[in-house]
């Protein structure tokens, strides 16, 4: 299944510049989210745009399949890169580039629920209380099987028409390693000492 990471955006709240290439234990965030795909066994492509120029050449200087969308907002790029990429019908991830510690087995997990669910949609979730146990601000939050949680940053969608919503499984996952979804620094903080004092189980 092709997997869309989502790096068009300019990061502003961070201010670190093109968030994509913040570096944690001496990597940039995006290459963590790549490598986790590409362990799993899924073909990456890098969204980006004109706003991420450097994201643009670090990903052609490693050979990183690269979309360069117009940059009008995230679900405009989404639409962009699947109507361009994806035939009508067919699956695809979406996940945001600033989410360090994904690994294989979480997309694995995500992808097998969505089969079970046979929805043409998938969003994932982690409790609100999760996130703040671990310091990191909720600015959205849904209610999904009776508990308060807030968007994960990993998706299915099925090509085709996606202007509407579609029917999608929500799936709540209690797992630390989702809740550093890095827009602040202090975020960014917490994930530095999380990863590279090499603390997730």
């Amino acid at each position: 299944m092709l997997a869309l990471i989502m790096a068009g955006g300019k990061g502003s709240r961070l201010r670190m510049g093109e968030k994509p290439l913040v570096t944690i234990c001496e990597r940039p965030m995006l290459s963590y989210v790549i490598d986790a795909f590409e362990v799993a066994e899924h073909e990456v492509v890098v969204v980006a745009s004109h706003r991420t120029p450097y994201t643009k050449n670090w990903c052609r200087a490693r050979g990183v399949t690269l979309y360069e969308a117009e940059g009008l907002g995230y679900v405009e790029d989404i639409q962009a890169a699947a109507e361009d990429l994806v035939e009508a019908g067919e699956p695809f991830f979406t996940c945001v580039s600033d989410l360090p510690c994904l690994v294989p087995e979480i997309i694995t997990s995500v992808e097998d629920a969505w089969h079970r669910a046979g929805t043409p949609a998938c969003s994932t979730w982690v409790p609100r209380d999760l996130c703040e146990e671990h310091g990191c601000r909720t600015q959205y939050t849904e209610t999904v099987d009776g508990t308060p949680a807030c968007p994960a940053g990993i998706n299915i969608l099925t090509a085709g028409d996606l202007v509407g919503p579609q029917e999608e499984l929500r799936l709540l996952l209690h797992d630390r390693r989702l809740v550093f979804n890095i827009n602040t620094r202090e975020e960014l903080a917490l994930v530095q000492e999380y990863l590279c004092r090499k603390r997730i189980p």
